[in-house]
């Protein structure tokens, strides 16, 4: 604490000696230190004169009630202090928990907004999909033109196919184009309605 004049205090230090007040109630009231006061109390003569009162003064002991003021004041500055921190802490989470909320909302409004538009897509194409998941490279097959004839052995793999499945599973008549560098095969006729007999 910055030392400071307690030259105005006077009359006021000078009353509260009489009451017995300690140096430290009295300089926890002032704010300042209490080697400040009892230099003060000497410097002012402000110490109890056994002999003006006729020997010692009459014993009045104020220091447990200057403790338990002193106790009381710094007491409620530490309750005061708690409240604000706990406040303080309130409020932070009460935006942490809007923030959460809000990134809720917004993921739950993307997942929505993302789960509609496959169903746009599909209604705006109507009918069934055409939507083709090829195999994940080309199949193998092998052309075979033996003694019984001539006949085109393709992958086992080609079962798993879904568009073999959907349009080539079964007995299909189909044209033939040969070409130098490839065979074509195309489903006879061309026509969808072909494909559902």
């Amino acid at each position: 604490m910055s030392r400071r004049s307690l030259r105005p205090q006077l009359n006021q230090i000078r009353g509260w000696v009489r009451q017995g007040r300690t140096d430290a109630w009295i300089a926890h009231q002032l704010e300042v230190t209490v080697q400040q006061i009892q230099a003060f109390k000497r410097e002012q003569g402000l110490e109890p004169d056994f002999e003006e009162n006729g020997g010692a003064p009459e014993e009045v002991d104020l220091r447990a009630e200057d403790d338990a003021q002193i106790a009381a004041e710094l007491e409620a500055e530490a309750t005061r202090r708690a409240e604000e921190e706990a406040r303080a802490a309130e409020e932070a989470a009460r935006k942490a928990a809007e923030e959460e909320a809000a990134a809720a909302a917004a993921a739950v409004v993307a997942e929505a907004e993302e789960a509609e538009k496959p169903k746009r897509a599909a209604r705006r194409r109507g009918g069934r999909s055409r939507r083709r998941s090829g195999p994940a490279g080309p199949l193998e097959g092998t052309f075979d033109h033996g003694e019984e004839g001539y006949g085109l052995w393709l992958d086992p793999a080609v079962q798993d196919d879904p568009v073999y499945a959907e349009h080539w599973a079964g007995h299909r008549p189909v044209e033939i184009t040969i070409e130098e560098d490839m065979i074509v095969i195309r489903r006879a006729g061309g026509g969808e309605d072909d494909a559902e007999d």
